[in-house]
């Protein structure tokens, strides 16, 4: 079987990440893989062991020589599917390419947010089917008025091989001049407003005044950045709290953690969510979207924009170092279970198998090994 893939995400994390996760799982099976690309992206040159992929320039949501670049690929490559992964663009413009080129359009949905309803039955026209990554978006889908037979559920995965509990306190002592007695608290989340980030920061306050050494890292990078740098230096919290931008060794660097923050107003799943807890880390996060189907037996969740009750969860993380540990033993668990890299593999092809017919993809390279 051939799939075409389209991601235009700029870095190799969230939904990107998991592209290269089910092109990996794909190529295992004998499938054959193509990837059209921001060239920008890392994923580009990530993606060449186990696809060939089109690297080009894309624009935006309004793109159109995307729908005419992706229009040639396919023309070139006949491939059997069109999965398109990402928003920026891939979605409208590559459900008009794959119409215009007649091959089956499937669209992965990772966001929970609401669509205008009088243009979903116009855009949702452009795909044969939906996969959501959370029970969450499908609810948000079912509100906009996307048919529930038009919708399947597979969640995100995590490698949970390479992320794992390692905890080495002494290196991130060296890495960036924290105590090993001190609390450490992360977020990892793009710097954009609907993540939280100013619901941490009024939060913190009331975390100190219970626990004054803890220290709060931030991960990720978007147009807040300046807006943020400029409220931690105004409040005199530099030595407090620091803006680490993209890191490339999550790995090691989240299992040092003492509690990861997730205070987002709208998440679709939440793939630091996954990694921090396969890390054995718990976790506090707002309840919204898809984040109740990770957050468990292994933290607390709290009402989205609700600070008071944010410090008050972070507090009854740190109050308690042994139950914190049992949290980071149940998470590790239950992403185990839920959230592994061949199931998240295999739900994607069962859908396949259904747009395709059962019978023809049966006869397909490595598709009746996944049932």
């Amino acid at each position: 079987m051939k799939i075409l893939h389209v991601e235009t995400g700029r870095h190799l994390y969230g939904g990107a990440l998991q592209v290269q996760y089910l092109m990996q799982g794909l190529a295992a099976f004998g499938h054959d893989n193509v990837l059209l690309c921001d060239a920008c992206s890392p994923l580009a040159q990530a993606a060449e062991a186990v696809a060939r992929v089109y690297a080009c320039e894309v624009g935006g949501d309004l793109d159109l020589r995307l729908a005419g670049r992706l229009w040639r690929v396919l023309r070139r490559e006949r491939p059997d599917l069109l999965h398109l992964h990402s928003r920026r663009g891939a979605d409208v413009m590559g459900g008009i390419a794959g119409r215009l080129a007649g091959v089956p359009v499937l669209l992965s949905r990772r966001v929970d947010n609401r669509e205008p309803r009088a243009l979903v039955p116009l855009k949702y026209a452009l795909f044969d089917h939906v996969i959501a990554i959370s029970r969450g978006i499908v609810a948000a889908l079912e509100a906009d008025g996307v048919a529930p037979e038009r919708i399947s559920c597979v969640p995100s995965a995590v490698d949970t091989a390479v992320y794992r509990p390692q905890r080495d306190r002494s290196w991130l002592q060296c890495e960036l001049g924290i105590a090993p007695a001190a609390p450490v608290i992360g977020m990892v989340a793009q710097l954009i407003p609907r993540k939280g980030h100013h619901h941490l920061l009024a939060a913190l306050p009331a975390l100190w005044a219970r626990h004054p050494q803890a220290q709060v890292l931030l991960l990720g990078r978007g147009p807040l950045e300046a807006q943020l740098r400029d409220t931690i230096a105004a409040r005199a919290w530099q030595g407090r709290v620091r803006l680490l931008g993209f890191r490339d060794d999550l790995p090691r660097l989240l299992p040092c953690l003492d509690v990861l923050v997730h205070p987002a107003e709208r998440e679709g799943l939440g793939v630091s969510l996954l990694q921090a807890a396969a890390c054995g880390v718990p976790i506090v996060a707002s309840a919204a979207g898809g984040i109740p189907e990770v957050v468990r037996d292994n933290g607390f969740l709290v009402p989205p924009g609700d600070a008071a009750a944010l410090a008050q969860a972070l507090a009854r993380v740190l109050d308690d170092p042994q139950a914190a540990a049992r949290m980071g033993l149940l998470g590790r668990r239950w992403v185990q279970q839920q959230f592994s890299v061949p199931a998240m593999v295999a739900g994607n092809v069962a859908v396949y198998r259904r747009l395709l017919g059962g019978a023809a993809a049966a006869a397909r390279p490595g598709l009746a090994t996944t049932d």
